[in-house]
């Protein structure tokens, strides 16, 4: 890979590969959460400022801070109603702003469950509103469950789309799953859903980071989620999936743990047939950079939205 600042061990939190000054970023509070584990040493850490009233209006402002807390996102509430529990929220990566991002909403509906109690939470976001469940979970961190905007996929497209896209990857068509087709799937953003034929290419990914960066700009996608389908044990139990997602135009040669693309994903597996009355999947990604996280995927046939859940830990200073 070619990022510019892409560490040398890929077992720490997320690298940046941000171009934007952290000078000049505001003194605001940012808390550090790590989504979907409930270990600050698993999954996907994310920055939450509760209270971002200061630069609600600074979009600069909101990227510089991202870039200095260094993670994929930080989520901003910059409007509240305290007694709707309702809340403005915006989403930057270190480079840019990001429409809708999951595992910043999971953190940042745990830290107000924490502060508030767990409850019905709504996040109005650039990409529409999201609600989310939280709950206590027994003597563990609380678990919140993110309802996502409707979801769609369609097919990608050979030649624009899928044939850059493998070459970016080192991949050839060869190691695609033939029963799962690519598709561009949306849950508040597009995402490339590939499908791996097996775990040991899903584990080598070694990519051309600018390039890859190229054709996600070109396209309008926001990671690039590959997948794995564990083969059925014949059992009566859900699908198991392996994720990895790129994410080179946030800045970020790889994300631990994608809510967003996994509410997209369910779209994608909606539109292939591959859903029951009731279909939960489990999605377990940050395995190959040391970082596991578990993500729980429900959808229905007759609803189009992702509900996607996962629990939230507060990262201690020591680990940042």
């Amino acid at each position: 890979m070619t990022a510019p600042t892409e560490p040398t061990t890929p077992a720490t939190a997320p690298a940046t590969a941000s171009t934007a000054s952290t000078a000049s970023a505001p003194d605001v509070d940012v808390l550090h959460y790590s989504a979907f584990t409930t270990r600050p040493d698993g999954g996907n850490p994310a920055g939450v400022v509760l209270d971002a009233a200061a630069v609600a209006d600074d979009d600069a402002a909101m990227t510089a801070i991202a870039a200095r807390v260094g993670y994929s996102e930080t989520a901003f509430i910059t409007e509240r109603d305290e007694a709707a529990r309702r809340y403005r929220l915006r989403y930057f990566s270190p480079l840019a702003e990001v429409a809708f991002c999951g595992h910043a909403t999971i953190a940042t509906a745990v830290a107000l469950a924490e502060r508030d109690g767990p409850g019905e939470l709504v996040f109005d976001t650039a990409s529409g509103e999201i609600r989310v469940a939280t709950t206590a979970d027994g003597d563990g961190p609380p678990r919140a469950t993110l309802t996502s905007v409707p979801t769609r996929s369609r097919p990608a497209d050979p030649g624009t789309e899928l044939e850059p896209t493998l070459a970016a990857l080192g991949w050839s068509a060869d190691d695609l799953d033939p029963a799962l087709p690519p598709h561009v799937a949306f849950a508040g953003n597009d995402h490339l859903v590939l499908a791996a034929a097996t775990r040991e290419r899903l584990a080598d990914l070694d990519y051309d980071f600018d390039a890859l960066d190229a054709v996600m700009r070109r396209r309008g996608w926001t990671t690039v989620h590959l997948v794995w389908r564990e083969p059925a044990d014949g059992s009566a139990g859900n699908a198991v999936f392996h994720a990895r997602d790129p994410f080179p135009v946030g800045g970020v040669v790889e994300d631990p743990a994608t809510g967003a693309a996994a509410a997209a994903f369910g779209g994608y597996l909606r539109v292939l047939g591959l859903v029951g009355d009731r279909t939960r999947v489990r999605i377990r990604q940050g395995e190959d950079m040391g970082r596991p996280s578990d993500l729980l995927l429900d959808v229905t046939p007759d609803d189009p939205r992702s509900r996607v859940s996962g629990q939230a830990v507060p990262i201690p200073e020591t680990q940042r």
